[in-house]
């Protein structure tokens, strides 16, 4: 269907990094999989949080779809941990539960900065719908920061050779302070009084 292509992943992303799908049973991770196939991004899978974190921490990884009871380290502690580290705390997290509605669950979760929670199981049309909006935003903040990062970078550059062209105030100087209107107006009235 057209409407689920989704643009190609790359444009602000490491070109490799894709969807890390997580879960413990195989039969939802090929469902999952054949969800998300037709937006075109790499897809990887991991069935422990260990396994999770690993791959997340190797930096291919734009969005994660993760279970909440997985063996090991469950949902919740992945996205703990993703979050005290700069480089995976950004990364949108859809977590995926076969329990009913929990309010606990649902306010750690966003409490976490989780971009949603999604029981099982899923609607494909809605799970695409979302993991492409989740992962076109990240594209988009990965480049804009780059953006910033090579900003910062040239004007480094340009304020460590030398100082800065005439005309053209540096750009941590202060602000010229003004003269109040009465001070000149008491100089020309003194340089007058010097002429006569």
């Amino acid at each position: 269907m057209p409407s689920d292509a989704g643009t190609p992943p790359g444009a602000g992303a490491p070109s490799d990094a894709g969807i890390l799908i997580v879960d413990d049973h195989e039969d939802t991770l090929y469902a999952l999989e054949a969800a998300l196939a037709p937006l075109g991004y790499p897809l990887r899978r991991a069935t422990s949080g260990d396994q999770a974190l690993k791959q997340v921490l190797r930096g291919q990884v734009a969005l994660l779809l993760l279970d909440v009871r997985i063996p090991g380290v469950d949902g919740l502690d992945v996205v703990r941990c993703m979050r005290r580290v700069e480089q995976t705390q950004h990364i949108p997290v859809v977590l995926l539960t076969g329990f009913g509605f929990d309010p606990e669950l649902s306010a750690t979760a966003f409490r976490l900065g989780v971009a949603d929670l999604v029981r099982k199981p899923v609607d494909p049309w809605a799970l695409r719908t979302k993991v492409r909006h989740l992962h076109e935003t990240h594209r988009r903040h990965l480049a804009l920061q780059r953006e910033v990062r090579d900003l910062r970078a040239r004007l480094r550059e340009h304020t460590g050779n030398g100082p800065t062209p005439p005309g053209r105030p540096h750009p941590d100087a202060p602000a010229p302070r003004s003269r109040p209107r009465g001070a000149r107006e008491g100089e020309r009235d003194s340089l007058q009084k010097d002429r006569t």
